[in-house]
């Protein structure tokens, strides 16, 4: 259930590199003076165009989700009964949770798992597995679909963007401060001359956006755990506690069927991490979930 979370910092980390290439190239945003870094502009512009980036990559999100994971939307008058049980169940969920019915869709993997993305309410998509749909039952199918549907409820994508852009300000603001250091003292050690030079701050600022944009993960993940809580519970008002259970309980199930075959899983499920790689994991661990739903009160 971490793919919507992956394909949105993918694309803003993409998003974010092309504009500071733009950027560096053309010699847009110039923040230095005769006397050094003019702090006050240079933070307005990574503030300014570090929300641009966030903002580009949520207003992307449905159409990035449809190409890299080849989503086939299911038409509501499909002849197929499974798929048309699939959409009368996102619409009764979207409907008990007040919200206008998102785009419904399959995309061909064997893992189990669901995302929901889109850049508001009304333009949503909730895409499963074809795995999800072969390994679970019909109450855990449900379970899944009210998770998502809690996620587009809460307006998580909007508040995640929020929180991508603040971060990208950071980032592109400290890689800035940190490359233009790094050319005054080689410049200083030259008596004046050498430097890091265009291409070599070009670089730096490159390499320390890529650095602080990991590092900034560990923010996101952390945030991205709290909203599965919620989104866990909104699940269990939508449909019903132990449908919300059953169905982690099944992908607990899966889970541990990869960590026996092989130490990929938090790549393949993005779940839960453990020690060191925790930090990053968008996903709290799933008993801790299913102990929070145990004692949840509607």
């Amino acid at each position: 259930m971490g793919k919507r979370i992956g394909l949105f910092l993918l694309t803003n980390l993409l998003v974010i590199l092309v504009v500071t290439i733009i950027f560096q190239v053309f010699g847009i945003g110039r923040y230095t003076t005769q006397y050094g870094i003019d702090y006050g502009q240079l933070m307005v512009f990574c503030l300014v165009w570090g929300m641009a980036g966030s903002f580009i990559s949520l207003s992307m999100s449905r159409w990035t989700a449809k190409m890299f994971m080849k989503v086939q939307l299911i038409d509501p008058a499909t002849p197929d009964p499974h798929a048309r049980e699939l959409v009368q169940t996102v619409s009764r969920l979207a409907e008990a949770a007040n919200i206008p019915m998102p785009e419904v869709g399959i995309y061909p993997s064997d893992e189990v798992n669901a995302f929901a993305t889109g850049p508001s309410k009304s333009r949503s998509l909730v895409a499963v597995s074809a795995g999800l749909l072969q390994r679970m039952r019909r109450d855990e199918v449900e379970g899944v679909l009210g998770h998502e549907i809690a996620h587009i409820a809460n307006g998580d994508m909007v508040t995640m963007t929020l929180l991508q852009g603040v971060i990208n300000a950071f980032v592109m603001f400290l890689a800035r401060v940190i490359a233009f250091g790094i050319d005054q003292a080689l410049r200083d050690r030259g008596n004046g001359r050498g430097g890091l030079g265009f291409m070599g701050q070009f670089a730096v600022i490159m390499l320390l956006q890529t650095v602080f944009m990991a590092l900034g993960m560990i923010v996101i993940a952390a945030f991205s755990r709290y909203r599965e809580y919620r989104a866990d519970a909104g699940s269990a008002r939508l449909g019903g506690r132990e449908k919300m259970i059953a169905a982690l309980e099944a992908l607990k199930g899966t889970v541990e069927l990869v960590e026996t075959k092989s130490d990929r899983s938090v790549a393949t499920m993005k779940i839960a991490g453990r020690g060191f790689k925790s930090l990053w994991s968008t996903h709290p661990p799933l008993d801790e979930r299913i102990e929070r739903l145990r004692s949840f009160q509607n």
